[in-house]
């Protein structure tokens, strides 16, 4: 994960080119493909990438898997072909963990988890690397999957685990990660205190959304890109229905990253509404490309 949070930092404060997300959506099987390209130096990508929320319990089969091609910017060579689902998982918790790093207060000691799934995982194994986490308290409507998550913390954290009963009891905390793909708020505005930072990673297409619209008036809010977040962050909803926008978004975190905006006090609510961007893909997958070929993992595949 530490490898995972330079990578995403780097590419959040570097120059880049990517255009918007493509969405081909499936309604006959509840369920998305996502093209991301981009270019970062000194790579160019693409990631095709589904999200099909049932596969868990359907399929058996995880809800989001991709596949990941890095090139040669200069001559279009396809260096590598990698899986994408790994680098997807890592990739977005370092998001929440770069967004902690510069918007959670620094005295920031405790994590609150809203869901326990493989997300919840990550954002908790990134947050704790940026800040001191002390209490850890995990909500899910599956009681056995927050005892799981606790157990799978355990031994890579140092923290006391807690689990709540619920979704605002874990909301007591200075750091709150939602990640849960809802399409109603989960958490209460009331639940929030002054001066926490939310990371809400749950929402990835429109409709979604697990904070209410008073929350997000009252937050300093800060996207990873404009027209995604608009159109499937957090704030989507509220910019679908005129309530929210963009004169309320404080900025992106490519601002934060660069120091030109974020927290100016303790008593700021800071919400990080974060999509995900292919620059994060082609980062943290070059990484994971040069460390393959330092270690000669992998195989040569001839494609001309």
């Amino acid at each position: 994960m530490s490898d995972a949070l330079g990578a995403v930092e780097r590419a959040f404060g570097s120059d880049y080119l990517m255009p918007s997300k493509v969405y081909v959506d499936i309604k006959k099987y509840a369920g998305d493909f996502r093209a991301m390209p981009a270019w970062l130096e000194p790579y160019a990508g693409v990631k095709w990438v589904n999200v099909h929320p049932n596969n868990p319990k359907t399929q058996g089969l995880p809800s989001v898997m991709a596949v990941i091609i890095l090139s040669d910017p200069k001559t279009g060579f396809p260096l590598a072909v990698l899986d994408g689902t790994t680098i997807t998982n890592y990739r977005t918790g370092a998001a929440g963990g770069i967004a902690a790093k510069h918007l959670a207060r620094k005295n920031a000691h405790s994590l609150g988890l809203v869901g326990a799934g493989v997300q919840a995982h990550l954002q908790a194994l990134a947050v704790s690397l940026v800040r001191d986490i002390k209490t850890i308290k995990i909500f899910d409507l599956r009681p056995e999957a927050s005892k799981k998550l606790a157990a799978d913390l355990g031994s890579k954290i140092k923290a006391d685990f807690q689990i709540a009963s619920s979704a605002r009891e874990a909301c007591d905390a200075d750091i709150v990660c939602t990640t849960v793909p809802s399409t109603k708020p989960i958490v209460e505005d009331a639940w929030l205190k002054p001066g926490t930072h939310v990371n809400e990673i749950g929402a990835d297409g429109p409709g979604k959304q697990a904070l209410e619209i008073d929350t997000l008036k009252r937050a300093k809010i800060f996207v990873d890109n404009w027209d995604q977040a608009s159109h499937s962050g957090a704030i989507n909803a509220g910019v679908e229905s005129g309530k929210l926008t963009r004169a309320d978004v404080a900025g992106e975190i490519k601002d934060v990253v660069l120091g030109k905006t974020g927290r100016k006090n303790d008593g700021e609510l800071t919400v990080f509404d974060s999509t995900g961007l292919a620059i994060q893909d082609v980062a943290t997958a070059g990484m994971v490309y040069e460390k393959a070929v330092t270690k000669k993992l992998g195989f040569k595949v001839n494609f001309l």
